[in-house]
Order: C-alpha cells, then structure tokens, then sequence
C-alpha cells in the first residue's frame, strides 16, 4: 500500500482513541507530524530495552508485544497504538514488538508528541484516560 495522504492520516488518527475527539483541523496539524512505515511479517519493530523515540499506531497488520524472553504478552492490531509510555518516562522499552502479519505503521517522534500535547493539552488528557480505562489493547494475550 501507498503511503497515506495528509487528510487519510487525519481521518485514520479520529478513529484512534487519543484523538477521537480532536476537531478535524487539528488531527490536519498533527497528521503533519506522522510518518509511514511499513514491516514486514515477522520483521522487529523494536526490541526489549532499545532506547524509545517514537511511538506508533496501527493502520493496518498485527504487532505482538513480547518480554525481555520473547514471550508473547499480547498481540495488537488494526487502529492500535503501543510505544508510547516509553516516550513519557525516558526509560528503555520495557518490551518488543514484532510484526505478526505485513503491518503499516504511522508513526510519531518524542518531540512531536511533546509539541502536540503542549498545543493540545487534552492529548494528555486522552492518553491517560487510556491508561485508566485499561484500554482492551494493553491487557490483550497473544
């Protein structure tokens, strides 16, 4: 598949939880900010303790999340996001990703999440609503 046009970005972000709310022009503003990506089945995306710099939704594909052993913790997909909370606390990841199915990825760097959140604070807002809602994707097994 191509990479997403500017407006397709926008409307993929107002179906992912942290942005559903967002008025389209700033989902525009912040579509800017994303960058496609694509992987391959069974490619990594990152590994368990490698240095986080980005975070990543999916557009479409299947992305296991694994622990320091490769043990499956749960697998993720279409519309999903995961590599965020390494963003906030400057730690390592504490976990893997790798690629179940050919996956597309949009993805967004640390100070580009960091921008948007100081221009759009309920991004923040949405992000921790997420954690406290125990989204379905964080506590999923593989």
């Amino acid at each position: 598949m191509k990479p997403l046009s500017l407006i397709e970005k926008a409307f993929f972000l107002k179906k992912v939880k942290p942005f559903s709310e967002l008025a389209l022009d700033l989902l525009l503003a912040i579509a800017e900010k994303l960058y496609y990506d694509d992987y391959d089945a069974a490619e990594r995306v990152f590994a368990h303790g490698q240095a986080a710099n980005r975070m990543y939704f999916i557009i479409q594909g299947a992305v296991e999340i694994h622990d320091e052993r490769m043990l499956p913790l749960y697998t993720i997909g279409d519309g999903d996001f995961f590599g965020d909370e390494s963003l906030f606390n400057e730690q390592p990841r504490s976990y893997g990703a790798i690629c179940r199915a050919d996956t597309e990825l949009l993805t967004l760097s640390r100070s580009h999440l960091l921008s948007i959140i100081s221009e759009c604070p309920s991004v923040a807002v949405s992000l921790l609503q997420c954690y406290a809602q125990q989204l379905p994707c964080r506590t999923k097994k593989a």
